[in-house]
């Protein structure tokens, strides 16, 4: 239960407020926009990317340009070394804080990306949870070595039935932390995190969408794939490798990185490489579209041209001029 210094709500982030959001998927053209609007409505931008956040990992996550950060200022990018893994509860926090920071200076706040779980976080809120226990942590840890994984997913389906149904066999991190939070609590991790299940329009929250039409965004994502290689992918993931031996969990799985990787291992030939990148980035932008579909709170701006894509930030202040 929470100590005298601190409540249930120390553990819970609320949805952000009285922001704007442009989001859509991969190679829909989200940084222009962002910037003609930002320019418009004198905000600073907030990136909800989870790959932007690595520094060094430039091409392959089509960072904003150095000239497009100078006319905005963006926040979130480049924050840690590909190394190192940045949860979601990080960045919530990290999305709130920039918030704030930014509305210290009188200035509005516009969310830029297309990652689904930081977008979720920031539209329902999140049970961050109460802080770790380490003792807890070490038995759970001693009982793991003395009886087995399959001893603590028994454990976990006691406490929390649903939490361990969610949780993949092996994840000892996260069923232990399933366990530590019902501990704590006195009730189910699932239970804390369902409360944050329902889509809703935080207040003042004016967000839109960027829709292309399917076979026109996969020409899209083709062209920024074979832009990338062009630029200098390849050396990029080359020097990561030779400057940290070994990208972090995160890092290396990321679309655009795992298969360059995979090509410098031995695994695969150049040509196989390239449409591996396409082809995962293509199943990435489904994903994506499937969830902004169930957002029902975000404007469509549907977009069938460079023309189309050059006046969408005027349409999304026509769009919101009576809020």
């Amino acid at each position: 239960m929470p100590t005298s210094t601190s409540s249930f709500a120390d553990w819970i982030k609320p949805p952000i407020e009285d922001v704007w959001l442009l989001t859509g998927p991969t190679a829909s053209g989200k940084s222009s926009v962002a910037i003609d609007l930002a320019s418009a409505i004198d905000a600073e931008i907030i990136s909800v990317d989870s790959m932007a956040v690595y520094r060094g990992m430039d091409i392959g996550t089509a960072k904003p340009t150095c000239d497009q950060r100078e006319r905005v200022p963006h926040h979130l990018i480049d924050v840690i070394e590909p190394t190192c893994d940045y949860s979601v509860s990080q960045f919530v926090m990290d999305a709130h804080a920039k918030a704030d920071e930014i509305r210290s200076r009188g200035r509005k706040v516009l969310l830029v990306g297309g990652t689904p779980l930081y977008l979720k976080t920031l539209m329902c809120g999140m049970f961050l949870g109460p802080p770790a226990d380490w003792e807890f942590r070490a038995a759970v840890a001693a009982d793991v070595a003395e009886f087995g994984i399959e001893s603590l997913r028994r454990r976990l389906e006691q406490v929390d039935p649903l939490s361990a149904f969610k949780i993949l066999a092996g994840d000892v991190r996260r069923m232990t932390r399933a366990l530590e939070v019902a501990k704590i609590t006195g009730r189910p991790l699932s239970h804390w995190q369902n409360q944050f299940e329902r889509m809703a329009q935080p207040r003042g929250c004016k967000s839109f969408v960027l829709a292309w039409e399917r076979s026109a965004l996969h020409q899209r994502v083709n062209r920024r794939v074979d832009e990338m290689f062009e630029r200098g992918l390849l050396d990029e993931v080359e020097t990561l490798m030779t400057k940290h031996g070994q990208l972090g969990r995160t890092a290396s799985q990321a679309v655009g990185y795992k298969e360059p990787i995979e090509f410098l291992s031995g695994l695969v030939d150049r040509p196989s490489m390239i449409e591996k990148v396409k082809a995962h980035t293509r199943q990435f932008v489904r994903r994506q579209e499937i969830w902004f579909r169930s957002m029902p709170m975000i404007e469509r701006l549907h977009i069938g041209s460079e023309k189309d894509l050059e006046q969408a930030a005027s349409e999304a202040l026509t769009t919101f001029a009576p809020l």
